[in-house]
């Protein structure tokens, strides 16, 4: 075979590797919750209320949609219409934000988190899930404020439901997962 064509036919294989791959594609950061910002669920002001809140970022959505509390955001996320749209979400880390008014830079990825149901604080809604990035965090919560501990896929309807109906919470922490798959 002449030398001239052993060259491309040796390069072909390294070219075409890279054709199948795309650069990811960046996650757009969490927004600062801005005085007049209204909850995306129910229109409250977020700003004017205790606890972790949330935002969610949809498919061809340059902006969040923000929530007045986690438990508003999964109430959006999981309806059907919207969980095949979410391209990411936030939440924020309650161990790194003060409950009363949390701190934008606390913002973590909310399919990354630990979640603690049924406790004792009550954000905008009343009852709300707790948000944590460390699941250590999220049990020593759950420790001294009751509930129950969950991962962002075990948060679904019927749990939010019970939750806002208050058939969650105090008690053992972790010995009350066993029966609804919680167990975490």
């Amino acid at each position: 075979m002449p030398r001239f064509l052993l060259l491309p036919l040796l390069l072909l294989p390294l070219l075409l590797a890279g054709c199948g791959e795309s650069e990811p594609v960046a996650l757009a950061a969490a927004e600062p919750i801005e005085s007049g910002d209204s909850c995306h669920v129910c229109g409250m002001l977020i700003d004017e209320h205790p606890g972790p809140k949330g935002q969610a970022f949809l498919d061809k959505q340059g902006s969040a949609l923000k929530f007045c509390s986690t438990a508003e955001l999964f109430a959006f996320l999981r309806q059907p219409e919207n969980e095949t749209r979410l391209s990411h979400a936030y939440v924020h880390d309650v161990a790194a934000a003060p409950w009363p008014k949390p701190d934008d830079a606390a913002f973590i990825l909310a399919s990354e988190a630990w979640y603690v149901a049924g406790h004792d604080q009550r954000g905008s809604m009343g009852h709300t899930l707790a948000s944590f990035r460390e699941r250590h965090h999220a049990e020593a919560f759950a420790e001294t404020h009751g509930g129950e501990l969950y991962a962002f896929d075990d948060i679904d309807l019927d749990l939010l439901a019970r939750l806002s109906r208050g058939e969650l919470g105090g008690g053992d922490a972790m010995g009350a997962m066993a029966g609804h798959g919680g167990g975490h």
